[in-house]
């Protein structure tokens, strides 16, 4: 086994996990200021999720004996509309799938089974996140603005909830 072509792989998901945590957090903040907290905590829930996986990756990373590189892929892109934020990170998903199930194979053919089994484990989460994420997506193209308003009213329903208990 080379090392060093398994820590590259891992370095490369650190940087496509650590870019999806950032722009996850945009976008949950975003979402939240504009009135839409269940969408914007299923964002910041996604991106816990994600430092997770960090988490992990840096963890084999340091037992091959290599170095976590905490870079990101680029600049986080600054979407504010709540349908193409949606759509974003569906794709990012579905990105990171392909990657990491191709990663897994480089693993593989590299002689390291743990490194593989870790990429396996995250395509399955991603192809999860990509499911929820194309499902949000669904529901704002059939039900439109109705949907967005619904998460808008459920976040002040919670607010008058909690004043009428004060």
């Amino acid at each position: 086994m080379d090392k060093q072509i398994s820590i590259d792989l891992l370095n490369k998901a650190v940087a496509d996990e650590l870019q999806a945590v950032h722009q996850y957090m945009y976008f949950h903040f975003h979402l939240a200021d504009q009135g839409f907290a269940p969408l914007a905590a299923l964002f910041k829930r996604i991106a816990v999720q994600e430092m997770g996986h960090v988490e992990g990756l840096a963890e084999r990373i340091l037992f091959l004996k290599g170095d976590v590189k905490m870079e990101l892929r680029g600049p986080v892109e600054q979407i504010t509309e709540a349908e193409q934020m949606v759509a974003r990170a569906a794709e990012m998903e579905q990105e990171s799938a392909a990657e990491y199930n191709q990663w897994a194979l480089a693993c593989s053919a590299n002689a390291d089974a743990a490194s593989k089994q870790i990429f396996e484990g995250l395509v399955g989460d991603e192809e999860s996140h990509y499911d929820i994420f194309d499902k949000q997506l669904d529901h704002i193209k059939r039900f439109g603005p109705n949907y967005l308003a619904l998460q808008s009213f459920e976040e002040a329903v919670n607010i008058n909830a909690g004043a009428a208990e004060a």
